[in-house]
């Protein structure tokens, strides 16, 4: 019987309504379901140990032989109910014992050949070696499935272990019809056809000498087979696939055009505080000739903390406002709208342009008036957080939407912020500095300004990692640049699992370091307060009423504090090389020679501590991108769940960045070619990522 990737598994034989169920359970509904659930690692089984070499235990083998014996009995202490047997091959004999498995004294008779797979252990009694609940499988003409070969290791699905899954997939691929694809015909050289990545990602073969053997066992483990490189590619080809019709929907929307002349030319002069680095005219030069264009601009401004974003986006903003339209400039919390609109202001005071501040705290009254200047349409830069989304807020004339710290706002968010106008041109701020590939990914739909260089003068933070017994040490350096008119940050981790036990350690820790401190004034901020309450104290500590902020990671993004001088890092082996980044990017933004100090936990491990030493010795936030990106994927890096991005089964991000790309090139040319819609009838995807593509 021939199978269709869409066949659901009931009509697969000896798949009957109850084991059906079990596999909807868990996601598995057709036989493209069951391809796509990918073995998650190999074992090879090919090679046989000759059982009388076996002098050690606890390694795991794979023995040939014939059963000798076969019995059965019950232990009497645990009432385990044991099958014991003999197996021997031409150099020797061992016991195998499985436990609560009666069906294998039935299909084990004196005589039968086996293939076993499994770990051998010290008999109870102390004599000798025994194998422990092995796998088996009768040796017979047909192929092995189980033993005797590279065997596929799947993730157990509750009651439904890897022998059920494997032999599921190995009945699957002997019935469906994988026929050619278009992104078959258009690969380059080197990718098989789908239909053979399939069998031998779940198959394997160790074909050819000894070395292609060995070449070929390494790529397995680390999923870049060309096998796995064909799925990722198809994965990524179903992205592209969305990011391009995303592309192309903006591109038939008309948008605002832009118009710059030397008037606004002679008001940029008097807005810039000093001259921009090159990084910045680039930035500025490419936004500048999106706005101009008839359709929406959509481009990410990507640059590490201190690289001058702001003054890039008011200069955007200000080609907006000069041609008629609004700006509204979203911000992920009110203390940092607060800084932008103070920022701002001061930018554009030689301008005729108002600037004005929407936020959740404010009055009721002075958010009316704030809304009622916007209604009227006429040009005005708002800065607000997610106040500026509420119904209420309307924008007649919105040519324009910023977007800072575009990783702390989810895409809907972000949409709803566009569609307050017609078609606005949109552009998203991160200070996170993102690898190429994620980039590609994340912001797939958008066009990107890097800005890859600090204004001049701006000095770099030395980091140091320090044991729990330079503490004292620390204390009387603090007390110092106190003295001396710098401020201090002192960041705590929260475990997520734990996070009222985590502020209770906090708070503890805080008063400790108090007592240590009774002459400095201290103040605390974490995610359990009110926000008003939190930028309450966030404001003290910009004007210098409080001189050490004890905190959570809620100060990754918030003031600008120039007199900030030193950052410390409890337990930093918990945060990510990115998180830690952040953090670091707090300090150094004035005139003073500014540190961040490592305050390591008990028992670092080694692994922990050459990353902190990594990190530590790099001031660049690309490269800790980089390093960050590898070490933890891109789930962890940048809470890839709230992009409603998919989560993948082949492809990673970082192991197939060369199959991204080729996946970008192939789906644009199938795209000018007009062959969209058979791509997206021929691609063969995990329904997470199925769903992702919108109808044409």
């Amino acid at each position: 019987m021939s199978l269709s990737l869409t066949s659901e598994l009931v009509s697969l034989p000896g798949i009957g309504p109850a084991r059906a169920r079990q596999l909807r359970q868990h996601g598995l509904f057709t036989v493209a379901d069951v391809l796509w659930y990918l073995p998650y690692r190999y074992e090879d089984r090919s090679n046989p140990t000759p059982i009388g070499s076996l002098t050690v235990p606890d390694v795991a083998v794979t023995v040939v032989g014939e059963v000798c014996d076969v019995r059965e009995r019950r232990a009497r202490t645990r009432n385990l109910h044991l099958v014991e047997a003999l197996v021997q091959d031409h150099t020797g004999a061992i016991p195998v014992v499985w436990f609560n498995q009666p069906y294998v004294a039935k299909s084990l008779k004196p005589g039968t050949r086996l293939w076993l797979y499994g770990t051998v252990r010290l008999a109870k009694s102390g004599w000798g070696l025994q194998l422990v609940s092995p796998e088996w499988e009768v040796e017979e003409d047909k192929e092995p499935l189980h033993l005797g070969r590279v065997v596929p290791v799947y993730r157990r699905l509750g009651p439904l272990g890897g022998r059920f899954l494997r032999s599921l997939a190995a009945r699957i691929l002997q019935r469906v019809d994988i026929g050619p694809s278009l992104l078959d015909e258009v690969l380059p050289p080197g990718y098989p056809p789908l239909a053979q990545a399939f069998a031998r990602v779940h198959f394997p073969e160790l074909t050819g000498g000894q070395d292609e053997a060995t070449r070929l066992w390494q790529e397995l483990a680390r999923r870049t087979s060309p096998f796995h490189r064909r799925l990722a590619l198809e994965e990524f080809a179903g992205l592209a696939l969305v990011l391009e019709k995303t592309r192309a929907a903006r591109e038939r929307i008309p948008a605002p055009v832009c118009q710059v002349s030397d008037r606004e030319r002679a008001w940029a002069r008097a807005m810039l505080p000093f001259p921009l680095t090159a990084a910045q005219k680039r930035a500025v030069a490419e936004i500048v000739a999106d706005l101009q264009k008839p359709t929406p601009m959509a481009r990410l401004l990507q640059g590490d903390v201190g690289s001058g974003k702001t003054v890039v986006a008011a200069l955007a903003c200000l080609v907006v406002l000069a041609s008629g339209y609004q700006v509204a400039f979203l911000a992920p919390t009110e203390v940092l709208a607060q800084q932008h609109f103070a920022t701002l202001s001061r930018l554009f005071s030689p301008t005729p342009f108002p600037v004005l501040v929407l936020t959740g705290s404010m009055f009721a009254a002075e958010k009316a008036e704030v809304r009622e200047v916007l209604a009227q349409g006429q040009p005005a830069l708002v800065v607000g957080t997610h106040a500026l989304l509420e119904e209420t807020v309307a924008f007649p004339r919105l040519g324009m939407a910023v977007v800072d710290e575009q990783h702390r706002f989810g895409t809907s968010q972000r949409q709803k912020l566009v569609e307050k106008g017609a078609s606005p041109h949109l552009l998203v701020m991160t200070a996170t500095p993102i690898p190429r590939s994620l980039a590609l990914s994340l912001y797939g739909d958008l066009e990107v300004s890097v800005l890859d260089e600090l204004p001049p003068g701006r000095k770099p933070v030395r980091t140091v990692i320090r044991e729990r017994d330079a503490l004292p040490r620390l204390l009387d350096f603090i007390r110092r640049e106190v003295a001396e008119g710098g401020r201090v940050y002192w960041v705590f981790p929260v475990i997520e699992e734990s996070e009222a036990l985590s502020l209770k350690a906090l708070k503890a820790h805080e008063r400790a370091l108090k007592r240590l401190l009774p002459e400095i004034p201290c103040g605390t901020v974490h995610g359990r307060m009110a926000a008003a309450d939190r930028d309450r104290v966030m404001r003290a500590f910009a004007a210098g009423e409080v001189s050490v902020l004890f905190a959570t990671t809620v100060i990754e993004v918030g003031v600008d504090v120039p007199e900030a001088s030193l950052m410390v890092i409890e337990n930093p082996e918990r945060f990510g090389l990115a998180q830690l980044h952040q953090l670091r990017g707090r300090v150094g933004r004035g005139r003073r020679r500014s540190f961040c100090v490592l305050l390591l936990g008990e028992n670092v491990s080694p692994e922990a501590r050459k990353r902190l030493e990594f990190f530590a010795a790099t001031n660049d936030g690309f490269a800790v991108a980089e390093e960050d990106f590898r070490l933890r994927g891109p789930g962890e890096f940048t809470g890839l769940r709230q992009w409603g991005r998919p989560e993948f089964r082949a492809a990673s991000f970082f192991v197939h960045q060369q199959e991204l790309e080729l996946a970008r090139r192939l789906v644009r040319t199938l795209f000018s070619q007009g062959r969209q819609q058979e791509l997206e009838r021929g691609l063969l995807l995990p329904p997470s990522l199925g769903q992702e593509i919108p109808p044409a």
